[in-house]
Order: structure tokens, then C-alpha cells, then sequence
């Protein structure tokens, strides 16, 4: 094999192992979602509602949605745990963000849940960056609804973006026009 196979070769095995990772990712986000909802309607305590999960559901995380990707455990347990700790602090943020006529105990509880951890991911998760945060949920809101909801979690995200991580959207902006330049 020549070297510039080889770093073909390496490229290819990179990119494949960088997509997998983001399908676990997804899968995470998904059932950390899927979570947060048993938890609120069920009642249920987060560490048997997460140890439910661990045992069997995570590795058929929706299998539409992740290609049959088994979700990363450590991310799962963060968005959950972290959402649910936080979850005052978040529902202010999210309400802060919605429009007065649609307070956030008016929403359907699968949407509340999608933009907690959403918001969550936002305020804690600085290592992934704010557009991919807002595209993976509102691709999360497309999954569970047709109609105008992954519009609204899209502008409900991006506004809470822009206010929690003041700059780093204009930056990319920024970035992205002076390469296509």
C-alpha cells in the first residue's frame, strides 16, 4: 500500500469513526428526551428511570433515529442528571425565551422536555458547539412532531443561544463568510 493510500485509508477510518460518534451522540440526546418524559409523567425517581434506560433501552435508543446506534451512557446520564438539577434554572431560561401567550406549562410535555435538555446541553456542554445543539434538537423535534414545533424549538434554542453564549454565533457567522470569500 502506498503512503498516500494509507492516509486515505486513515482519513476514510477518521471520518467513519467521528460519524459514529455523533449517531451516539444523537441516540443520547434522544433517549435523554425520552427520559425526562417517563421521569414527568411517571413520577418515576431519575436513577431507576436512568437505570431502566442503561439496562434496556439505550442500546434501541429509536433505531430510526440512530441507525441502531447504541447512545453514549456517559452523555445519556449528563443531559438527563444535569437536566433535572437544573431544571428551575432552565424552565426560567426557556420561559424567558417563549412568547408571553405561550408560557411553558401550556406546552406538551414531550416539547418541554426537548427544550430542557436542549437548554441544558446549552448552558453546560460548552464543547459542543451552539448550532449543532439547536440543529440536533430541533432534528429531535422533527421526529416526535409534523406541524410548527421543531420551528418553534428552533427559535426558542436559538434565541437562548445567542443569550447564553453571547458571540459565539456571530463568530461562526463570521468565520464561515470570510472563508467563502
Amino acid at each position: 500500500m502506498t503512503e498516500k493510500s494509507d492516509v486515505s485509508a486513515g482519513k476514510r477510518k477518521t471520518s467513519r469513526t467521528r460519524r459514529r460518534a455523533t449517531v451516539r451522540h444523537s441516540a443520547a440526546r434522544l433517549a435523554a428526551v425520552q427520559a425526562l418524559y417517563q421521569i414527568d409523567f411517571s413520577d418515576s425517581p431519575v436513577n431507576t428511570v436512568i437505570e431502566e434506560f442503561r439496562l434496556h433501552r439505550l442500546g434501541a435508543a429509536d433505531a430510526e433515529v440512530s441507525g441502531g446506534a447504541k447512545a453514549n451512557d456517559v452523555l445519556f446520564q449528563e443531559l438527563v442528571r444535569g437536566a433535572i438539577s437544573r431544571q428551575d434554572e432552565i424552565d426560567t431560561h426557556i420561559s424567558n425565551a417563549l412568547d408571553p401567550a405561550w408560557p411553558l406549562e401550556r406546552i406538551a410535555i414531550v416539547m418541554q422536555c426537548i427544550l430542557r435538555v436542549g437548554t441544558f446541553e446549552l448552558i453546560s456542554r460548552f464543547d459542543v458547539p451552539a448550532r449543532v445543539v439547536v440543529k440536533e434538537f430541533v432534528d429531535l423535534a422533527h421526529s416526535f412532531f409534523s406541524g410548527g414545533e421543531p420551528g418553534m424549538v428552533n427559535g426558542v434554542l436559538d434565541k437562548l443561544a445567542h443569550q447564553l453564549r453571547p458571540g459565539e454565533l456571530e463568530t461562526s457567522l463570521e468565520q464561515q463568510e470570510n472563508s467563502s470569500e
